[in-house]
């Protein structure tokens, strides 16, 4: 099984980097696509905020489906809409043709990080979940450092319509993995109890009726299913909401505009961006390994999600705010590297889902963490159009196809973006202190099973 596990969660961590390679490609082409379409910033912004038209309500509707239907063939489903989702733009769609196409990835994207979440879970053990999750998370940043010196050259080479027809084609590959070697786990909650769920003693654990003590790590699969509109009224829930919003509004900045900023502003090259945008990435992916290292150990040691998980990301969250709102104070490589740390350790989103998930059963997981997913995606929605918006309204206009940039718009895309930063820093920083307080799901789950289980 240990083995069929890891099988597992690797196939998931290709997944994620798919996933997050399908939201980093928009930027990769904006500077050549924003002329070829004919299409303004704010547009442009727009048909970045259309990836999550759908990813909220997707992402909710998945999570009741997969407390009752198995969540290998909810990925399955996912993975084809991907892939074939790529393939109208490179065959000449245009700026509508886009459009449609990055609110259809969305929505079927929506459920990603929820749904490999879900089924990992379905392969361990409580107190053995916290790595497999951050090693998930780690894909959703490593897709991002893969695509972009990829894409870049791709788009060099080929032309910035085979940086969609690159990802649709492994798409399709991934799809195959995953019919022949992927399966439901033996902890899985569609349906049934888990298969190594069924110990009276773990039962009895999860229903007693002591406010005074979370319920236990090894406990959590054996709660009972409870009123989720009071898990949704929580604090617990609202300050992963903050939390993780703030995380989408900087991914949103990243996905869409961080190419085009650091070309325009601070001066790169084509080559140099390629390179310069896998840093946040790369930040990100090495702060999800060590945090995933440290919670993995304090979970075995004993702590709850709250300190393992849930404190880290709050940490993470609270650094990246600071450091977004230090970017505007200085230029060159010193805004270069704080942008590479506010983005970075703001790319830690799945550890909330990852956390909230030890408050509820096996069977009310998916629905509370692709709702948590759902609504802090809103973030991500405004971010593009934000930042569109807060450019044009500084100045900023496109130069004509082939025509270069005039200084004066450089500096109107930079102070557009400032403000920006000034925004999502402090959203960042609230979120971050209010996940460190209040994201306690052992403490949430004490309460609900004691007060609001369904009998």
């Amino acid at each position: 099984m240990s083995r069929r596990a890891w099988i597992i969660t690797v196939l998931l961590i290709l997944f994620q980097i798919l996933a997050f390679a399908d939201k980093a490609v928009l930027g990769l082409v904006a500077s050549e696509a924003i002329p070829d379409l004919g299409i303004t910033p704010v547009q442009f912004g727009f048909i970045g905020s259309a990836f999550f038209f759908l990813y909220a309500i997707v992402s909710v509707v998945t999570g009741f489906l997969a407390a009752r239907y198995s969540v290998r063939l909810i990925i399955l489903t996912m993975g084809v809409v991907w892939a074939v989702m790529q393939f109208p733009m490179l065959l000449g769609g245009g700026a509508a043709v886009l459009l449609v196409t990055r609110i259809v990835l969305g929505g079927a994207e929506g459920p990603a990080t929820a749904m490999s979440l879900t089924a990992a879970h379905s392969w361990f053990k409580p107190e053995r979940r916290a790595l497999p999750s951050n090693l998930i998370a780690f894909g959703s940043v490593l897709g991002p450092v893969l695509a972009a010196p990829l894409l870049t050259l791709v788009i060099a080479g080929w032309g910035w319509r085979w940086a969609f027809g690159v990802l649709g084609i492994m798409g399709l590959v991934w799809t195959v993995a995953w019919i022949l070697l992927s399966a439901d786990g033996p902890y899985a909650g569609h349906g049934r109890r888990a298969a190594h769920v069924d110990d009276e003693a773990l039962a009895e654990e999860a229903a007693v009726t002591s406010e005074q003590e979370p319920v236990s790590t090894s406990a959590v699969d054996a709660q009972k299913p409870i009123r989720l509109w009071r898990a949704f009224l929580s604090m617990m829930f609202l300050s992963a909401v903050i939390g993780g919003g703030a995380n989408f509004l900087t991914q949103g900045f990243v996905t869409t505009w961080l190419p085009q900023y650091l070309g325009t502003v601070i001066g790169l090259s084509l080559p140099q961006v390629g390179m310069v945008t896998t840093f946040p990435w790369i930040m990100g992916v090495l702060v999800l390994l060590l945090l995933g290292l440290i919670g993995h150990r304090m979970m075995q040691r004993g702590h709850t999600a709250h300190r393992s998980i849930a404190v880290p990301f709050g940490i993470s969250a609270t650094i990246a705010g600071i450091a977004l709102l230090l970017v505007q104070t200085v230029s060159g490589p010193a805004a270069v590297a704080l942008l590479t740390i506010g983005a970075g350790c703001s790319l830690v989103y799945p550890m909330s889902a990852s956390a909230i998930g030890f408050s509820v059963g096996a069977r009310q997981r998916p629905i509370l963490m692709a709702a948590l997913g759902g609504v802090a995606s809103i973030g991500a929605i405004i971010s593009p159009i934000l930042v569109g918006w807060l450019m044009d309204r500084a100045g900023y206009v496109a130069p004509p196809k082939g025509q270069p940039l005039p200084p004066e718009m450089a500096t109107a895309m930079a102070e557009g973006v400032n403000q920006a930063f000034t925004l999502t820093g402090i959203a960042l920083v609230v979120g971050g202190l209010m996940c460190i307080a209040f994201l306690r799901p052992e403490a949430l789950g004490r309460t609900l099973q004691t007060h609001h289980r369904i009998s």
